[in-house]
């Protein structure tokens, strides 16, 4: 759902002059421009408003808002299914989107209740059922707090994989590149041992979980053990983690994407893992503040 900036203007009490430079500059996640118009999430949050105290950083700012949210547990189905139905959509919608999927937001709605679009490739549809298919399976993994293996990350990317199915669930056994990143993927033959390397990294982490996903996430991606559908199964495994860990899933937006792209370079350029951080970071700050809003209501 999205709002217009004179109406984000009324809810934050600013100028729409104002609303729209923060959309330019780039202050406001999520946003869309379209035309001369931009499209802003409705969950989204005024910058800079007081979103966390002056003299806390981040990180505890997001400890204390999860603290909160941990004491309205156990939710009823009723308020699970509200936090999670509108973000399915979005979240499969952004998450194709970055890899190449033509359906718009409404035509992958459409497409997850069953519909065929018009002119659309049956690859684009099955990305879109098969991404909302392992997210579910993602779900049920949390509710059982399934720990992180192997077998589980080619689970979840057999689902993913929808529509090649002689190279789901399966580690590849050819090089490959990714078109305009600064680090080449590890040979066919290394994967496997720096999967087991990567998953024992992961587990004996005393990290907080924020930085130790985001190092995780570039590290998988480094490795791109698969031969397609890398991205969409590690942005999953990123939201198993941190729903196990009683963290609301997060969606990054297609329209972040430079931003996403740019945090991988920011690691392996120059071994710096601010960037990705910081994304994941506001993205869950972001989330959490919308799930507590819609408990308050």
């Amino acid at each position: 759902m999205y709002m217009s900036v004179k109406q984000a203007a009324e809810k934050w009490g600013i100028s729409d002059r104002r609303v729209r430079i923060l959309c330019s500059e780039g202050k406001i996640s999520g946003v869309i421009h379209e035309g001369r118009s931009w499209k802003i999430p409705t969950e989204a949050k005024k910058p800079q408003d007081g979103r966390y105290k002056s003299s806390e950083s981040l990180l505890e700012s997001i400890d204390r808002k999860k603290a909160e949210l941990d004491s309205r547990r156990p939710l009823t189905e009723g308020e699970i299914e509200r936090l999670t139905e509108q973000f399915v959509v979005e979240y499969t919608y952004n998450s194709n989107a970055i890899e190449g999927n033509t359906l718009t937001l409404r035509e992958t709605d459409m497409v997850l209740r069953g519909l065929t679009i018009d002119k659309k490739p049956l690859k684009d549809h099955m990305e879109a059922v098969g991404h909302k298919e392992a997210f579910d399976f993602v779900r049920d993994l949390v509710k059982d707090q399934v720990p992180l293996s192997e077998s589980i990350i080619k689970q979840i990317h057999y689902l993913v994989l929808a529509d090649k199915k002689d190279d789901r669930g399966v580690y590849r056994r050819v090089p490959v590149r990714i078109m305009g990143a600064k680090h080449e993927p590890v040979q066919p033959y290394l994967v496997q041992s720096k999967m087991e390397q990567l998953l024992e990294a992961y587990r004996s982490s005393t990290e907080h979980i924020i930085p130790r996903l985001a190092r995780f996430h570039i590290e998988f991606e480094g490795i791109h053990p698969f031969i397609d559908g890398n991205g969409r199964t590690g942005r999953l495994l990123v939201n198993l983690e941190l729903m196990k860990a009683g963290y609301p899933p997060i969606d990054i937006k297609f329209t972040d994407r430079i931003a996403y792209y740019n945090a991988f370079d920011e690691y392996y350029l120059k071994h710096d893992l601010d960037a990705m951080e910081k994304l994941f970071s506001g993205y869950i700050n972001m989330r959490l503040d919308s799930y507590l809003a819609m408990l308050k209501e």
